[in-house]
């Protein structure tokens, strides 16, 4: 048991990343909306990260480089590459400040249904000092600058996100025949599509691809550790989707129409099921967002670290930077209630483009034999991964169009 809990690596921070505020928030409108039919949307989901994130995990063991590095020295021609480099720093870099303050948020919302809002005058304006605890603890775990010390604290916090939502989940006594055909019968209701698209879009997420591929490098020596990476990454994005499916069994049960997010989903429960259920459901957003508050700073700053080919750690100063200013101004925008709109409307425009691309750059570069030798892709790989290329093209589109709309 000591041995397989040491075994547990990156994969537990992929799945801390993708079960944020944002997708627990999508999770319960579905199960609200549509009760248990968009379930398979979600599996679907599960599927697609695992393709994606295996061959990203290969992708950095074989090469002993990350996404972005692999990207710098692959792409030869001049203006493609800084194209390229200027396309991930605008989704992850700015998109990754952006939702860092939705992530610090979601932390807060799951505190507030336990504690009081505190709140402190500072140059006449009130800061939410939950936010900013919740800021500085995401600090020290990454200032430590130690792989071990944040990978232990985040399993912690996932396995406590993880028990909290499938107990609240449980509590809901659900009907498993409805769910078992939510799961395996698609349907797709009227009006359902905008929410199918938002949850493959909160769950395949372009910068855990990124973050994967550089960590794989942290836990992991090269090939020999292959078979691993994959057992961590099967279990744990399992795992996420199991917490995620979890959402929207407990969202199902509410029958309320003024439910909207995921706060109003922990005070829908407690004439319900009691306390003790809201007190679990809160852990679980408390949980969901200080992970996701920890991944964001740390994917940015990895990704800066491959866009110029920075050689230092986790501790060198510039990589110390980047995380910092992503993770300030996230601390900044949610202790003041600052909404940036226009920041996050570019951030969400960049990552429309950004998933296409790297989901077509990735199945190219797992299937060439200079990088990956006798680990190149074999041919179920490659149909899995086309499909989700036209898949993540179609999203891609979608989440524009809608973002269009808006502005």
């Amino acid at each position: 048991m000591i041995q397989r809990f040491k075994n547990i690596g990156p994969g537990t921070l992929v799945a801390a990343a993708f079960i944020g505020p944002g997708t627990v928030t999508v999770c319960t409108l579905a199960g609200v909306q549509f009760g248990f039919t968009l379930l398979w949307a979600m599996a679907l989901s599960i599927i697609a990260t695992i393709v994606l994130q295996e061959m990203a995990a290969r992708l950095g063991l074989v090469s002993g480089s990350g996404l972005a590095e692999n990207i710098r020295k692959e792409i030869k021609h001049p203006v493609a590459k800084g194209l390229a480099i200027l396309l991930m720093l605008s989704a992850i870099l700015i998109g990754n400040a952006a939702y860092e303050a939705g992530n610090i948020s979601g932390g807060v919302l799951g505190l507030q249904t336990i504690f009081e809002q505190y709140t402190l005058l500072f140059a006449g304006m009130e800061v939410n000092l939950l936010s900013v605890g919740i800021g500085a603890l995401a600090f020290v775990l990454l200032y430590i600058g130690n792989y071990k010390v944040i990978e232990r604290s985040l399993i912690i916090l996932v396995l406590l996100m993880s028990v909290s939502f499938l107990i609240t989940a449980v509590r809901t006594v659900p009907n498993v025949l409805e769910i078992l055909q939510g799961i395996f019968i698609p349907k797709v209701p009227e009006e359902g599509w905008l929410t199918i698209i938002a949850l493959v879009g909160t769950t395949v997420v372009p910068y855990n691809l990124f973050l994967h591929a550089s960590l794989v490098k942290e836990k992991w020596n090269g090939v020999g550790d292959l078979g691993a990476a994959r057992k961590d990454l099967y279990v744990s994005i399992l795992l996420g989707g199991l917490v995620s499916m979890a959402i929207i069994i407990s969202a199902a049960a509410i029958q309320q129409s003024e439910v909207s997010n995921a706060s109003d989903l922990a005070q829908s429960l407690a004439p319900l099921f009691g306390s003790f259920a809201t007190y679990f459901l809160s852990i679980g957003l408390f949980a969901a967002g200080i992970t996701s508050a920890i991944t964001a700073p740390l994917a940015a700053a990895y990704v800066v670290k491959g866009c110029f080919g920075w050689q230092a750690g986790l501790r060198s100063l510039g990589f110390r930077a980047v995380w910092m200013s992503v993770l300030g101004l996230g601390i900044v925008f949610s202790s003041l209630g600052i909404k940036p709109i226009e920041i996050i409307q570019f951030a969400q425009v960049a990552n429309g483009i950004l998933l296409p691309v790297i989901a077509i750059f990735l199945l190219w570069v797992v299937n060439r034999k200079t990088v990956m030798g006798a680990n190149r892709n074999t041919v179920v790989q490659n149909l899995l991964g086309f499909f989700i290329v036209l898949t993540s093209i179609l999203l891609g589109v979608k989440s524009l169009a809608k973002v269009f709309e808006i502005l």
